[in-house]
């Protein structure tokens, strides 16, 4: 029978903490940096921005990514199903030309094959980017956008499309299968949106 001391267990950094939600990006920065990151021939940032816009995933998940879950053969598919790390729940998401030009073009700079990690880390023993590495990559973006670094952080990059489909067409229950929410309070809190109202709106967009 194991000790107490051999129980331990690491409590989550922010337990019992309210933790502000990170504002999502607007179209005009979005394309500012991928203007900037294209003309500074960033080749493997603008595909890390561009699939992290479009795939939706948390941070975890995008860095885990391999070739062959993005990828048909040897191009980037138009769509993905990948699981999810958090809740082993499969999600799916459209892959837009943009992000599939931007990968195509890193994994033929990298050389990367199909069983390795799309975005691959710079030390020695991490088999991928590592979520604090995919942190500090986005503080830099943050920055040269000239935006406050401590309202943005890596959810920033999963809320900006839910957050643009929600606004364009109110469909609370698309964007919760986009998301790969199981409960549509948690597509709301992601949102930052009132229940009320979010549930009002999405009954009135149902056919």
């Amino acid at each position: 029978m194991g000790t107490a001391a051999n129980t331990i267990q690491r409590e989550p950094w922010n337990k019992g903490k309210i933790v502000e939600q990170k504002a999502p990006f607007k179209l005009r920065d979005i394309w500012a940096l991928r203007v900037r990151l294209q003309m500074e021939n960033q080749v493997r940032e603008l595909a890390l921005f561009n699939l992290g816009i479009d795939s939706k995933l948390r941070g975890c998940g995008l860095v885990a990514l391999k070739v062959r879950d993005v990828c048909h053969g040897d191009q980037v598919a138009a769509r993905a199903v990948v699981m999810q790390h958090k809740t082993q729940r499969p999600v799916q998401f459209e892959i837009t030309p943009a992000a599939r030009e931007a990968v195509q073009k890193w994994i033929k700079a990298a050389g990367l094959k199909s069983d390795d990690s799309l975005f691959r880390s710079g030390i020695h023993d991490s088999p991928h980017l590592g979520t604090r590495q995919y942190a500090r990559i986005l503080e830099g973006w943050v920055k040269e956008l000239g935006l406050d670094a401590a309202e943005y952080g890596t959810h920033s990059m999963r809320r900006t499309k839910a957050t643009l489909i929600y606004r364009r067409t109110k469909n609370l229950r698309a964007v919760q299968l986009l998301l790969g929410h199981s409960k549509l309070e948690c597509t709301v809190r992601h949102l930052g949106i009132e229940v009320d109202d979010a549930l009002e709106t999405s009954e009135q967009t149902e056919i």
